[in-house]
């Protein structure tokens, strides 16, 4: 794809699946170091199987897609763990392991990944839960901190190989708005350190708040929409 691979995210003319049910057409999309895009839509338009297209999760039916420099037209089921590695997913569940504590939690990806070096992994936990703020509660089990520490602690999760791309799906779905907001600046701050974010929400709040170029999910297309287009489609969105 010759000077294309500068781009973290580059997609071409893509179509979108789930089995034989097409969900978006035509997609074209680029995305580079240090930019934040939201992506919004209607449940069932498509955001979740677009985040999965990026991940290895579901094939190409059509087009061309490079994500973290691996071609998704090429992309052998061998090939799906180290592309993962270059992207970091929050999802709004949070998804920690409920039997061990946060730092095993981290321990346990680390491990996972390929990390051999106890105290190289005992340094990078380190680093991810102080950009986090939370090295003080390294020890609790999950159930012993906040929905909004959880969520920290999954932003953590997602950092720990450094990867250039982060996905965040509804981060803040279950989180009350002083929470989200909490949450909106470590994801924004990410951009900072040349992280490439996308983040799937239906919180026309913190769009209104953390203003940031804004894609939409609809009648099979995804488009880029403007700040008043958002505004004019709030009630529709259910932002």
């Amino acid at each position: 794809m010759g000077n294309r691979t500068a781009a973290i995210v580059h997609l071409r003319g893509v179509n979108i699946a789930q089995g034989e049910n097409l969900l978006l057409r035509d997609v074209n999309f680029d995305l580079q170091a240090g930019e934040f895009y939201y992506l919004v839509g209607r449940v069932g338009s498509g955001k979740s199987s677009f985040i999965s297209t990026l991940t290895g999760q579901l094939p190409l039916h059509a087009g061309e897609g490079e994500v973290c420099g691996y071609d998704l037209t090429r992309l052998r089921a061998s090939d799906i763990p180290y592309l993962r590695r270059n992207i970091g997913v929050v999802f709004q569940d949070f998804k920690l392991l409920s039997d061990r504590n946060i730092e095993r939690n981290l321990y346990f990806v680390l491990r996972a990944t390929g990390w051999k070096d106890k105290q190289a992994i005992k340094e990078r936990i380190e680093q991810v839960l102080a950009l986090v703020e939370l090295q003080h509660k390294a020890y609790k089990m999950p159930n012993q901190i906040s929905g909004g520490e959880q969520q920290r602690v999954a932003i953590a999760r997602a950092l720990l190989n450094d990867p250039p791309l982060i996905l965040a799906d509804e981060p803040t779905g279950n989180l009350d708005p002083s929470t989200s907001d909490g949450i909106m600046q470590i994801l924004r701050s990410l951009v900072e350190r040349k992280k490439a974010v996308i983040m799937a929400t239906h919180n026309y709040r913190l769009v209104r708040r953390f203003p940031a170029r804004v894609y939409r999910c609809a009648e099979g297309a995804m488009k880029e929409i403007s700040t008043e287009e958002l505004v004019a489609l709030r009630d529709e969105l259910n932002l």
